[in-house]
């Protein structure tokens, strides 16, 4: 399977397991705590297939970097927690970060 599309799930299932961590409250909710330790093995399983063949820095940029942007969707989403200018500024970097790896960097394993 292309690796780029099993680190896409890897991200998704860390975005959920991570989003989830907050509605866990501190692992006293089972559902929501099952969630958290189930979608973090398989980010991580997902994750190690992908370091295969992708160099571990680029994908744990691209990992980093879509969790963050998708985490503070969720939580703007779901708890209502609106991150403010500096915080919004910092994730275009990121996401700015991210597309140079990906567009202009040889190192990606692409």
């Amino acid at each position: 399977m292309n690796a780029y599309l099993l680190l896409t799930l890897a991200i998704a299932a860390e975005v959920v397991a991570t989003t989830a961590l907050k509605a866990s409250a501190g692992f006293t909710r089972p559902g929501p705590s099952l969630l958290v330790v189930a979608g973090y093995g398989l980010a991580f399983w997902l994750l190690g297939l992908v370091v295969k063949t992708v160099p571990v820095g680029v994908a744990y940029a691209i990992w980093s970097g879509a969790g963050i942007v998708l985490v503070t969707l969720l939580a703007v989403l779901f708890y209502r927690q609106v991150p403010d200018f500096p915080a919004l500024l910092g994730m275009g970097l990121i996401i700015a970060g991210v597309a140079v790896i990906q567009l202009w960097s040889n190192s990606g394993g692409h």
